[in-house]
C-alpha cells in the first residue's frame, strides 16, 4: 500500500477516534461572575475555563491580529516546519522580542476586567505583573502530538537558559512546592473543537514531582484529556507548572490561542522588553502598571519583527 494512502487512512482513523472520545469528561465551563468557583478549580486542577470574557467585536479584533502574525510567519516557512514541531508555532518564539505586546490585538487583552479580577484572586493580590504576550497556533496538517511538558522549572545553569525560575540550595524544595508563581491566560479567538488542536491538560499535576511521561509512554486517557469543546471568547487560565501539550489539528482551519503571562507579585524571572516606551505611554493606567517590567528604556529603540526563531 502506498505510503500516502497509509497516512490518509491513519489520519481518518484518528479523526474518527477523536470525534468520539476527545475531551475532558465533565469539563466545567464557568461564567465570568463565578470567580470563587474559578479559583477553586484552578487550584484543584491547575487550569480553569471561563466563557464569554471577550465579546464578538473583541473576538474579531483578536482573530484578525492573530491572522496577521500567522501570515507573516508562514511567509518565512514555506515547508511548514514550525518552531514547536511540524505545523506548530509559538507566537512569542516568532517575535524578535519574544512577545507580541507591541501589537494592538494583544494590548487590548490587558484591559479586560474579568481577567484582572480572576488573576488577582488567584494570586491573592492585585500587584501581579506581565511577563509576556505570546501564545501559539497550529495549522491543519499538525498531525502529531506535542510531548507533555511544563512551562517553568527549577534552576538550571544560566548558560542554558536565562529563565532559571527557582533554586533551593538545600535541595529540599522545588518550585512545585510553592504557591502558584506564574499564570498563563489563553484567549480563544475561535471555537476549540475535538479536531482543531485543543490543548491537553493533565489535571492536578501542577504540584507533581513525578517525571512527565514521554510521548511513547503516555497513556491514552492523557492524550484525550483535552480542554474542549470551548466557545470563542473564552479564556483558559493555567498554572504553567501543570503538564500540558499540543494535539493534532485535523480541521481545515488554523487554531490560535494567544495569551498573556503573569508573574505573582513575589516571583520574577528576567523579562525581555516587549513594548516601546512611546507605545507604553499610550496604554491605560492599569495596563501600564501591568507592563512596567516589559517596557523598553525611553532612549532605546525596540526592534520588533517576525522570525521563525526568537534570539
Amino acid at each position: 500500500m502506498p505510503e500516502e494512502v497509509q497516512d490518509r487512512d491513519r489520519t481518518q482513523a484518528l479523526r474518527a477516534h477523536l470525534e468520539a472520545h476527545n475531551g475532558i469528561r465533565g469539563l466545567e465551563i464557568l461564567e465570568p461572575d463565578e470567580v470563587e468557583r474559578a479559583v477553586q478549580l484552578f487550584h484543584r486542577d491547575g487550569f480553569v475555563l471561563v466563557a464569554d470574557v471577550l465579546d464578538d467585536q473583541q473576538v474579531a479584533r483578536l482573530a484578525a491580529g492573530c491572522n496577521e502574525v500567522v501570515d507573516e510567519v508562514l511567509a518565512l516557512d514555506a515547508e511548514r516546519r514550525g518552531n514547536r514541531g511540524s505545523h506548530r508555532y509559538s507566537f512569542g518564539g516568532s517575535s524578535l522580542t519574544r512577545s507580541q505586546l507591541h501589537r494592538p490585538a494583544w494590548q487590548m487583552l490587558l484591559d479586560l476586567p474579568v481577567v484582572t479580577r480572576l488573576v488577582g484572586e488567584i494570586f491573592g493580590s492585585p500587584h501581579f505583573t506581565l511577563r509576556a504576550a505570546s501564545g501559539d497556533f497550529c495549522l491543519p496538517g499538525a498531525i502529531d502530538y506535542q510531548p507533555l511538558h511544563s512551562d517553568v522549572r527549577d534552576w538550571v545553569d544560566d548558560t542554558k537558559t536565562p529563565f532559571s525560575a527557582f533554586r533551593d540550595p538545600r535541595g529540599r524544595m522545588s518550585i512545585r512546592d510553592l504557591p502558584c508563581p506564574y499564570v498563563c491566560v489563553n484567549f480563544l479567538p475561535q471555537d476549540v473543537t475535538r479536531l482543531n488542536g485543543p490543548t491537553r491538560q493533565i489535571p492536578g499535576t501542577q504540584n507533581a514531582r513525578t517525571r512527565i511521561p514521554r510521548l511513547e509512554d503516555e497513556p491514552e486517557w492523557m492524550r484525550l484529556s483535552t480542554v474542549c469543546p470551548a466557545p470563542a471568547g473564552s479564556i483558559m487560565v493555567r498554572d504553567v507548572r501543570a503538564w500540558h501539550g499540543g494535539t493534532p489539528n485535523l480541521s481545515d482551519e488554523v487554531r490560535s490561542i494567544p495569551n498573556l503571562e503573569f508573574y505573582a507579585p513575589w516571583f520574577r524571572e528576567p523579562v525581555v522588553p516587549g513594548i516601546s516606551h512611546a507605545d507604553h505611554l499610550k496604554l491605560s493606567e492599569r495596563a501600564r502598571e501591568l507592563t512596567r517590567f516589559c517596557v523598553a528604556d525611553s532612549g532605546a529603540e525596540l526592534a520588533t519583527g517576525t522570525t521563525l526563531w526568537a534570539p
